[in-house]
């Protein structure tokens, strides 16, 4: 297709449900001697404004059908949008059937996401809410971006105006807007009704039998290009509205494995309420802890752990970064940090580290995002999960005793604290703690009993007693022997899932060293 002229608009098609901004809209363009077309509420509300206004089946000739169902679909209409100006032929014809050009459209769709939101929504409520007209409008506009301008987001009107405002050499608006900006009005509704259609066969598709979604579909904006994959040679990017959740307020580009980090961070810093921090390498924790008000106090508690783990890694915690902790972790390398917000003083303390890169998170926007399943690639297409949000097995503890001996209140406490960091150790996980600091973990061994091996290594490299700790599984123990490697440490408390065909094997070790054992019902294993 050849490259059009810019031309002015002079008649433009109002067709909207939500009607923010449109007053303002509508006005400008009416005062630019813009002809305007609309439709049944937004006509009624456009001529309540004073505003002159060409009802659609006035402008068509042919009457509102089947509940308003068929208005648009008109050959007026959609002539009117998809012939091309630099064509002869079409002008001829055009010319020859009365169909004047229609150079902006403006559409929003129903709200068909809001509707099927909506608790105990039945399905022909969510039919009548499915758009026909109005994505026909949009891609027929669309597709003829070359000459017209077509909007969907009210938060382009201001843009759309003004550029059809600039003034022309006698003073007058000059009405039209440039090639660039219909271009990329046009990529956004392609987005848009991709979306839209994707909501569509996504609830259809999840009307079958045991409510299980026929077909998933996922189209996700680009966001930003990441400066590579698991290694340089691996280009990567990053589509979806990361934007949204976390905004990075310096440090160098973001990579593969920061994502990663980011969402394993988020993941973990999401268990706790007092204030907490975590340090992670590779998504893993490595240390964690917590205060009643002081976070460099829990920083303490978390860098004890591992004193090695923190360079290079990330740092993330759930309350803002305070100048008092900045002063601290400025002096160590670290790739990433992660917080609520920064204290002032913090951010001119971290303004120096030029390489790390210090991000904010939105933590309401993380728990929306939350809702939706993990996607990960499959061979020949992907799978889907729920997110493991909720910290299970925790609730009515002491009833879920299987020792002999009962825990302590301190041993309580410490289990409860060491069964949300363990629930973010990657399997087969294993968690030393106190009540407000982690000790010593172990992740990602094939057996259970090399992760609590490596474990009680690492609180020994770190100069850290386990007498009297308590220790955390994410799953069963098959056999004693991993529980018998936390006792020979000093752990005199265990929580784990329970459910082997060892348990009792594995509660009479618990009895026989007189510690105490809680069994969950419930596990986390983190591939």
């Amino acid at each position: 297709m050849a490259t059009q002229k810019n031309e002015r608009i002079e008649r433009a098609l109002l067709s909207v449900s939500d009607k923010t901004g449109l007053e303002t809209f509508a006005r400008r363009l009416s005062d630019m001697g813009v002809q305007l077309i609309s439709t049944g509420g937004t006509c009624k509300y456009l001529r309540g404004l004073g505003l002159e206004v060409t009802e659609v089946s006035d402008y068509t000739g042919a009457p509102e059908l089947f509940d308003g169902r068929v208005k648009t679909l008109h050959p007026k209409v959609h002539g009117g949008l998809l012939w091309r100006r630099d064509l002869a032929e079409h002008q001829k014809q055009a010319e020859e059937h009365n169909i004047p050009t229609i150079d902006l459209v403006c559409v929003n769709l129903y709200p068909f996401e809001q509707t099927i939101a909506k608790k105990g929504v039945s399905l022909s409520e969510a039919i009548e809410n499915i758009d026909i007209g109005g994505p026909s409008m949009l891609r027929s506009a669309a597709k003829n971006y070359e000459s017209v301008t077509v909007v969907t987001d009210p938060e382009d009107y201001d843009h759309v105006l003004g550029e059809m405002e600039r003034p022309s050499e006698d003073g007058t608006p000059l009405c039209w807007t440039t090639r660039k900006t219909r271009k990329s009005l046009a990529v956004k509704v392609f987005k848009r009704t991709a979306l839209y259609d994707m909501a569509i066969s996504n609830f259809l598709g999840g009307q079958g039998e045991d409510n299980i979604k026929m077909t998933f579909s996922l189209t996700l904006p680009f966001a930003q290009t990441l400066r590579y994959g698991d290694n340089p040679h691996q280009p990567s990017l990053l589509y979806g509205d990361f934007e949204k959740i976390f905004s990075q307020l310096q440090g160098k580009e973001l990579s593969y494995t920061n994502v990663l980090d980011l969402d394993a961070a988020a993941s973990l810093i999401s268990n706790f309420r007092r204030p907490t921090v975590g340090i992670l390498k590779h998504t893993n924790p490595c240390g964690v802890g917590q205060d009643n008000d002081d976070l460099v106090a829990a920083w303490k508690r978390a860098y004890q752990t591992d004193t090695q783990a923190p360079f290079g890694g990330v740092i993330v915690m759930n309350r803002p970064m305070t100048e008092a902790l900045a002063h601290i972790v400025a002096a160590i390398f670290t790739d990433v940090i992660i917080a609520p917000d920064y204290e002032p003083g913090a951010r001119a303390l971290l303004q120096k580290k030029k390489n790390c890169r210090i991000m904010r998170i939105d933590m309401d926007a993380w728990k929306e995002y939350c809702k939706a399943p993990i996607v990960r690639s499959a061979p020949g297409g992907v799978m889907t999960m729920k997110r493991d949000t909720e910290v299970m097995g925790l609730d009515d503890l002491e009833s879920k005793v299987v020792t002999k001996r009962v825990p302590t209140a301190d041993e309580m406490e410490a289990m409860r604290f060491a069964w949300r960091v363990c629930k973010q150790v990657h399997s087969n996980a294993i968690v030393f703690s106190d009540k407000d600091g982690t000790l010593g973990i172990g992740a990602g061994q094939m057996s259970r009993v090399d992760s609590a091996k490596i474990a009680v290594w690492k609180a020994g490299q770190a100069g850290l007693s386990l007498k009297g700790s308590v220790i955390a599984s994410d799953g069963l123990f098959p056999f004693a022997d991993g529980l018998q490697t936390a006792i020979d440490a000093g752990a005199t408390a265990c929580i784990q899932p329970g459910g082997s065909i060892r348990d009792q094997e594995v509660i009479d070790a618990a009895d026989a060293a007189g510690i105490a054992m809680v069994f969950t019902g419930a596990r986390h294993f983190l591939h």
